[in-house]
């Protein structure tokens, strides 16, 4: 077996149905905007990845994270992504080919 060489890049990635349809109203995309930046602060503070943006479209809005440990990475990023109110929503948490799912 070969050791992990810490190459193996994980993913957080949060799906939040939006009240609205298509890309839902000028208030939850700013909440959003916001909830992205907080995440992208305590992440970069912290060390472990970046968040890499979002998809708003079809009613729901899909936010992105990269790092080298999806754990520690949803760890820091779950009090906000719990703190917004648009359910239905989950996160998958991606280990490489291996992915779960975290109900909101």
């Amino acid at each position: 077996m070969v050791p992990d060489n810490g190459d193996e890049e994980h993913a957080v990635i949060a799906h939040f149905r939006l009240a609205a349809g298509g890309f839902g109203d000028a208030d939850q995309r700013e909440r959003v905007y916001e909830a992205e930046e907080v995440m992208a602060a305590a992440v970069e503070e912290v060390g472990v990845g970046e968040v890499d943006g979002n998809e708003f479209g079809g009613g729901e809005v899909v936010l992105y994270a990269y790092g080298p440990d999806a754990d520690a990475l949803f760890k820091v990023m779950e009090p906000t992504l719990r703190s917004l109110p648009f359910r239905l929503a989950h996160v998958i948490l991606r280990r490489g080919d291996i992915e779960s799912r975290v109900d909101l």
